[in-house]
């Protein structure tokens, strides 16, 4: 009997991997490569066609190390906010802005004095902050005229499923993500729509995650045929990977930047939902069936990161380093780390050890993710669990940190869990398909 691979697919900001995974959901191989951004002044932007090529490489190279086997089935999960804009004839014809550049600071200034912070977020679940997809949309159509001739806007997992042969889609979890869909509606926000110059024309049909959208065509030959899909924002992706999309569940994904995905019943009152935006915590459709998604996030592994830089302690370094920060107790230093802002130590006199200041900046970032935990918890109910993830679960004073501050924690023995969750949707979408069900 020929074996069967699902392939799921996570394009990253930095970069885009590509999993193989056996009916069991067990990896069979992966390839990584870089996603091409290119820097400019404001932040950074690339070329839709050199994303897809990377995605295709990823792709390939993954299947090829695989065993002998059919690919069935191919989802695609990735970052949200950056967007495609495709002409009639299916062209890119605009550069894909990266959801962190700050070129559209007019254009959000203008939503804030014609829609406001209170409206916008009521209605979209989101912060008004610069990383939404209608000011960049905006910026475009202001700044670029090629924009103006798009018929078509896609999210970027969307484009690499549709660049791979599949359906022109819209997936919830992505679309919440945009700055366009009324959260409580679960559909698109005509106003928000009309202030950035689109309409809901430009956007295909509204879908969930799993949704079969297609199948591969011959431009990815080592999977033609395989059934597409789009899985959905990679954040909630992960969770759904992670088994931990219950009532109350919490995935602490911990790498550079530290993010706390809460899964919660959709329906939370207008009130809950600012108070929430309020603290910069989204509030949107997940990639899962029939949930919410609490997201917010922390610069936590990158200062973790700058902070052993600082003390010039390599990773062969680092066990030894918490090791000993366990035996200090509570530091006498203090780190302040604000948001995009730069490190202060404080209270370091000629006794101060590195240990001290490894535990004070650990106990820092534990508490700006504790104090996001707190919010989510005040506005949504108790946690049921927190599941951990991601590279910084592996130190032994991160998680004990946490344990103090968040209660019990659950370090999740998943690898890759954003293309564990992309091959779960693959699997999804193979079933309804095949018309056995999901």
């Amino acid at each position: 009997m020929t074996a069967r691979f699902y392939v799921g697919v996570d394009v990253g900001t930095t970069g885009t991997k590509a999993v193989v995974f056996d009916e069991e959901l067990r990896i069979a191989a992966m390839r990584r490569v870089a996603t091409p951004w290119r820097t400019v002044a404001t932040g950074a932007e690339t070329d839709p066609l050199d994303l897809l090529e990377a995605a295709k490489v990823a792709i390939h190279g993954a299947i090829d190390a695989a065993p002998a086997g059919e690919v069935a089935a191919l989802g695609v999960a990735g970052l949200a906010e950056s967007g495609v804009l495709l002409d009639r004839a299916g062209r890119p014809v605009a550069p894909v802005i990266a959801w962190h550049d700050r070129r559209d600071d007019a254009q959000l200034a203008d939503l804030v004095r014609c829609v406001g912070e209170s409206r916008f977020a009521a209605m979209t679940g989101l912060p008004l902050r610069q990383q939404w997809s209608l000011t960049k949309h905006r910026w475009l159509l202001d700044n670029q005229p090629s924009a103006r001739t798009a018929v078509r806007r896609l999210n970027v997992p969307e484009w690499i499923v549709r660049g791979l042969g599949g359906d022109e889609v819209s997936e919830y979890s992505l679309a919440s993500r945009t700055g366009w869909l009324s959260l409580q509606d679960r559909d698109w926000w005509t106003d928000g729509l009309e202030w950035s110059g689109a309409d809901t024309s430009l956007l295909p049909e509204l879908v969930p995650s799993g949704t079969p959208a297609g199948v591969a065509s011959d431009v990815l030959p080592a999977a033609r045929g395989a059934v597409l899909t789009v899985a959905g924002h990679d954040h909630q992706v992960a969770a759904i990977g992670a088994d931990a999309v219950g009532v109350g569940d919490e995935l602490d994904s911990c790498g550079t930047a530290e993010a706390l995905v809460r899964s919660t019943g959709p329906g939370l009152p207008t009130p809950e939902v600012l108070s929430l935006t309020a603290r910069g915590i989204t509030v949107g459709w997940h990639a899962a069936p029939d949930r919410w998604c609490l997201l917010g996030a922390t610069q936590g592994g990158l200062v973790l990161q700058r902070i052993l830089g600082m003390l010039g302690i390599s990773e062969d370094q680092r066990p030894a380093l918490e090791r000993r920060s366990a035996e200090l107790g509570h530091p006498r230093v203090r780190v302040i780390a604000p948001p995009f802002g730069d490190l202060d130590i404080v209270g370091v006199d000629d006794d101060c050890e590195p240990a001290e200041v490894w535990w004070a900046a650990v106990s820092t970032v534990t508490d700006q993710i504790g104090m996001i935990h707190d919010a989510m918890n005040s506005a949504a109910g108790h946690h049921s669990r927190i599941v951990v993830t991601g590279g910084w679960a592996n130190s032994h004073s991160f998680l004990e940190a946490k344990v103090r501050r968040l209660g019990p924690v659950i370090r999740t023995e998943v690898d890759e869990a954003g293309a564990r969750g992309a091959a779960t949707a693959a699997m999804m979408a193979w079933r309804t398909h095949r018309g056995t069900g999901a």
